[in-house]
């Protein structure tokens, strides 16, 4: 679907928009002021604004500032249910994780984050704060690598313009050239592993979803909490594990190797 052209922009409705997509992990509450600061706008506006979405229950007030509501989330998830890829890929979730013995994630992504769209959670001690809607940043995880390894030169110079990239964790690549160093080497062995990449004393394992077209649409991934994937045995059949059920779903999406070599 094309845009509408600029000159048919409704800039309340605009605004209103900019100012949810304000709050993220490390801004879950904004006073009016920040929000005038963050959109160039007076705070009276900016308050007007947040007032109209609270009544409306995309924001809820706490202290001085305000947080995002109930509206946003039921919007999400009314948006997560109504992907058929999800409902595709629940039973090949689920025999992922029994199989494997780890929790297993779809996720999409978002821009420049991954949103964890669908999740099968094993039965153990370990208790994940992974959730539906949980996001995390492309470029710091095997997730957003799977997702980005086939990304041409000029789309990610678009999605990463910065001279150094947000450091999450000791192994984020620092810059665009070392990520697509990883993206090469991600998109040579058709699926990503990791040992503490993003976080210390996790391990996952990552594969990329096609659709019809042969398009990376999504990623399929098992997490562990365990420091290594040792022993090597263990590594290979995780490996082929997750990288069967991302081939079952990509199959499921109507994607046919030999037909895209064709």
């Amino acid at each position: 679907m094309k845009k509408a052209p600029a000159k048919y922009n409704v800039p309340g409705l605009e605004r209103g928009l900019q100012i949810l997509q304000l709050f993220d992990r490390t801004n879950r509450v904004l006073t009016g002021a920040q929000v005038s600061r963050a959109l160039k706008i007076p705070r009276t506006t900016a308050f007007r604004l947040a007032q109209t979405l609270e009544r409306l229950g995309f924001l809820e007030r706490e202290g001085d500032g305000f947080r995002i509501g109930p509206a946003v989330m039921r919007l999400g998830f009314e948006y997560i249910a109504s992907l058929e890829i999800t409902e595709l890929a629940r039973p090949v979730l689920e025999r992922l994780r029994d199989e494997s013995g780890f929790s297993s994630q779809l996720v999409i992504r978002d821009g420049r984050d991954v949103v964890v769209v669908l999740r099968a959670a094993s039965p153990s001690m370990f208790a994940s704060n992974v959730n539906i809607g949980t996001r995390f940043p492309a470029h710091a995880t095997i997730l957003g690598r799977t997702l980005l390894c086939e990304h041409s030169d000029e789309e990610l110079a678009r999605l990463f313009p910065e001279r150094a990239l947000q450091s999450h964790s000791q192994s984020t690549p620092k810059t665009l050239v070392a990520l697509k160093a990883l993206l090469k080497e991600d998109r040579a062995r058709g699926y990503a592993a990791s040992e503490g990449f993003f976080e210390r004393g996790i391990s996952a394992i990552a594969a990329p979803v096609r659709d019809q077209g042969g398009r990376i649409v999504a990623a399929v991934s098992i997490t562990a909490q365990r420091p290594s994937l040792e022993p090597k045995a263990l590594r290979e059949r995780l490996v082929r594990q997750v990288r069967d059920a991302a081939a079952e779903l990509s199959h499921k999406l109507n994607y046919r190797p030999a037909e895209q070599a064709a």
